[in-house]
């Protein structure tokens, strides 16, 4: 006789956890995504700002031709920075998701598509090892393909935007009139 089922305990399946595609689980696959995601845009973000000024990236967008470099040099942070902020909170994502799309395409287009596909290159080695070149469009173009997926499907479980979507949807209680 098995206990676990007598005291109607389910025992722990691997296969199970592995292979479960219920709501209740899948509904919380988007956070991670925007966990790290938001951490890269804003680490990215405040690294153009360079010690409070984006100078050092108002003289690459300069050297690539970009429009309007001074205000395209502060305004490319402070999109990477909200809208990873956004992310990181699951807040706004679909609005978040647009503008950060957009740097993404901008990026590949003048940046990362003369090196190719690949965001890994190895030039060179030495006895301190590997020299990397300039990354392709790769990890660029995941990113586009992530905020597609969380604007299609939404930000999932523990986010700004699924308790603003409960709080709307929650019936409303009817109180009898006296």
């Amino acid at each position: 006789m098995n206990t676990m089922q007598d005291e109607g305990i389910k025992p722990f399946s691997l296969n199970k956890l592995l292979f479960m595609r219920s709501a209740e689980i899948q509904k919380w696959s988007p956070l991670f995504l925007r966990l790290v995601m938001g951490y890269g845009y804003m680490v990215h973000g405040w690294a153009k700002l360079g010690h409070g000024s984006p100078a050092g990236f108002e003289k690459l967008i300069t050297q690539i031709g970009a429009p309007f470099p001074h205000v395209t040099a502060w305004i490319v942070p402070c999109i990477e920075l909200g809208g990873g902020f956004a992310l990181i909170l699951g807040a706004f994502t679909a609005v978040a998701a647009i503008p950060l799309i957009c740097t993404m395409l901008v990026a590949i287009f003048t940046v990362h598509l003369k090196y190719g596909f690949s965001s890994i290159k190895t030039i060179g080695l030495t006895p301190d090892g590997p020299i990397f070149g300039p990354p392709g469009y790769e990890v660029a173009l995941l990113y586009v393909a992530a905020l597609v997926m969380l604007i299609i499907g939404g930000s999932g479980a523990f986010s700004v935007d699924s308790a603003i979507f409960k709080s709307k949807t929650a019936p409303k209680k009817l109180e009898a009139p006296e």
